[in-house]
């Protein structure tokens, strides 16, 4: 039995839980994280030395960072993962870069935008950085917009990918109620994708709820 450390509402746990209901596998999950501490304890930190969430538990396997999750899970599957990670290497290295690129440029970019909107209390929020992180991930989500603007259902063509469940579950914090702000492009194309994204059942499970 696969074993997930972390607490469902992180968007990194997300992603990985996301996964698993695709590829249909059983797990178990234990909270860990922010208000349900257990990531400094020594027991997690022997499992994860970042103190950060999710860790993976398979058997005497350990690992750690949500997208080399994701590889994993989808090479244990074997082949294609039904999609989710295509064989070829020209098209599994395009997966790939859409998993390199929310850890380089999504991430850093967006994370004024969720911290400052939803975890922090509105009479302290600091709209200067708020609205630059608006602009900034305005122009990452143009590049996901032209992505999909020549009718593709998905990143990668008809099919998910795990480059959709790694970018949607950061659209989710886009299009959510939660950080609406003046000046938020309409980005039509990207609005469609993520409506298709909205009918998996893991999404709605695991990405859809109410952000904290």
């Amino acid at each position: 039995m696969l074993t997930i450390l972390g607490r469902a509402n992180s968007v990194n746990v997300m992603k990985v839980l996301w996964c698993l209901d695709e590829l249909g596998w059983p797990y178990e999950r234990h909270d860990a994280g922010m208000q349900y501490g257990v990531v400094n304890t020594p027991e997690y930190r022997a499992k994860n030395p970042n103190g950060r969430v999710p860790t993976l538990v398979d058997g005497d396997f350990v690992l750690w960072e949500s997208n080399s999750i994701l590889r994993y899970l989808c090479l244990k599957a074997g082949g294609d993962a039904g999609g989710l990670y295509p064989a070829a290497p020209a098209a599994r290295a395009s997966v790939d870069r859409w998993l390199d690129w929310q850890l380089s440029i999504v991430s850093p970019a967006e994370r004024n935008l969720f911290w400052g909107m939803v975890r922090t209390p509105e009479d302290k929020r600091d709209y200067t950085l708020i609205d630059t992180a608006v602009r900034d991930m305005a122009t990452n989500w143009a590049i996901i917009e032209d992505r999909l603007g020549d009718g593709r259902a998905f990143l990668e063509g008809e099919h998910l990918t795990i480059a959709d469940i790694v970018l949607g579950c950061y659209a989710r914090r886009w299009f959510g109620a939660e950080v609406q702000r003046p000046g938020m492009p309409e980005l039509p194309a990207m609005r469609a994708w993520y409506g298709r994204l909205e009918a998996r059942p893991g999404f709605r499970t695991f990405v859809a709820p109410k952000l904290f």
